[in-house]
């Protein structure tokens, strides 16, 4: 197990980074058009459908009955004037917004480092840490594509979920590589050293143990 801070081949290629980048700017302003639009229209769509104020204030309309006074002169009314919903529609358009930032900050925030046997895995708000010798890990994850074809009869999982057993937030920490199907060999090799690093052969590490011959077997067969 090396002591050297080694950064994981996790994330996005460039042309996966190219596209999602631009997907999410694109969806992002798509959201930013649909909240201003209506701010715009609002003053607008008053002119069109409302009277023209014919008095400057109040006291030049004092002694006219109140149904002959222009819209903004008038004392409030239970009843709304319709156009004040027009801005509230486009917070509609804020969901979006939010999608296409998080789009943007998650493919080029994601990343990942092993230092030793604690692993650092960034997402694309917030850094998890853990000690992958001393966490428990999930035999489980999600199944790599191409799961009929598994290498020696072990089916092939797309991440490594370690789980600290103080009760931390559980970290997953993805084994494919940028553009590749997998990491490279002596990152998969890196991870199972980390894991394995002082534990017993037996009880309840078994688990861990199993996850870090699936690593070594995938990287003795890389895909």
């Amino acid at each position: 197990m090396t002591h050297q801070e080694l950064r994981l081949s996790v994330g996005a290629s460039p042309a996966q980074r190219t596209v999602a980048v631009l997907s999410g700017v694109f969806v992002a302003t798509l959201g930013m058009a649909f909240v201003a639009l209506p701010l715009l229209a609002g003053g607008l769509l008053r002119r069109l459908t409302g009277p023209g104020d014919a008095f400057a204030s109040y006291e030049e309309a004092r002694d006219l009955p109140p149904g002959m006074l222009p819209p903004g002169l008038r004392e409030p009314t239970g009843g709304a004037d319709q156009s004040s919903s027009v801005p509230v529609v486009g917070l509609c358009g804020l969901p979006f917004v939010l999608l296409g930032v998080y789009l943007v900050l998650r493919v080029l925030r994601t990343a990942a480092w092993l230092d030793g046997s604690r692993v650092r895995v960034r997402g694309a708000f917030r850094t998890r840490s853990v000690d992958l010798a001393t966490a428990r890990i999930d035999a489980d994850g999600v199944p790599l594509r191409g799961d009929d074809a598994p290498v020696d009869g072990q089916r092939l999982r797309s991440a490594v979920v370690a789980v600290d057993r103080s009760g931390a937030p559980r970290v997953v920490i993805p084994l494919r590589g940028m553009g590749l199907n997998t990491l490279p060999p002596s990152e998969l090799r890196a991870l199972a050293d980390a894991i394995t690093a002082g534990r017993p052969a037996d009880g309840r590490d078994d688990a861990a143990h199993a996850v870090a011959d699936r690593l070594n077997r995938l990287a003795a067969h890389p895909r």
